[in-house]
């Protein structure tokens, strides 16, 4: 079978690989999950669920976090993405943003990966405050634009374009899909791959 002819160190790479990525996954619990605006809430579940698969197919490290359950104020993720991400203990905060919870940042760097996939709720805020502090510390940060949501249209659009203007690197959790496998010779988790991108697709 024909195969890349030139394979690029999966570290190195520019693109994101499963060697060089860590998803993070922050405040997609019930009471944040009816509160969005700027997409149908479904669609958005759906479009998470994909990139929490996504994750788990190609082993990145996974870091989960949620905001004030400990506290009784909130619930814990939503069930759609624990059963995808099972035993994953999620880092409870009361910080809004996640950068400023000690434990948070310490179980990010500690995946050793410099490339942070981000996903969160809302996208004005507990997205766009840990992107632009992991920027400011030399972080890549590649927010799945179609699986994070916001109080309005406004307010989702004015979050992604400030953390792009701060150098993130929007992504769709289909694209991040396929630049995660790459190469239809990539056997091992071909069958994987196309169970996610073809059971995930919206009509």
């Amino acid at each position: 079978m024909r195969t890349l002819q030139n394979v690029r160190d999966p570290i190195e790479d520019k693109l994101l690989t499963p060697q060089n990525a860590a998803l993070l996954i922050i405040d997609f619990q019930p009471v944040q999950v009816a509160s969005i605006v700027s997409m149908e809430r479904r669609e958005l579940i759906a479009n998470v669920v994909a990139v929490a698969r996504a994750a788990k197919l190609y082993g990145l490290p996974i870091v989960l976090s949620t905001v004030n359950v400990a506290t009784g104020l909130n619930t814990p993720t939503i069930h759609q993405l624990t059963d995808v991400l099972g035993e994953i203990e999620a880092i409870d905060r009361t910080s809004i943003n996640a950068w400023e919870d000690e434990d948070f940042v310490t179980t990010v760097k500690a995946t050793g990966r410099k490339k942070l996939i981000m996903v969160a709720l809302w996208t004005e805020v507990c997205l766009a405050f840990p992107a632009l502090d992991a920027l400011e510390e030399g972080f890549d940060v590649y927010p799945v634009v179609d699986a994070v949501g916001g109080t309005s249209v406004v307010a989702h659009r004015a979050g992604l374009e400030r953390i792009a203007q701060a150098g993130a690197r929007p992504i769709t959790w289909i694209q991040l899909a396929c630049e995660l496998q790459r190469d239809w010779a990539r056997e091992a988790t071909r069958a994987g791959f196309v169970d996610v991108v073809f059971s995930s697709i919206h009509p």
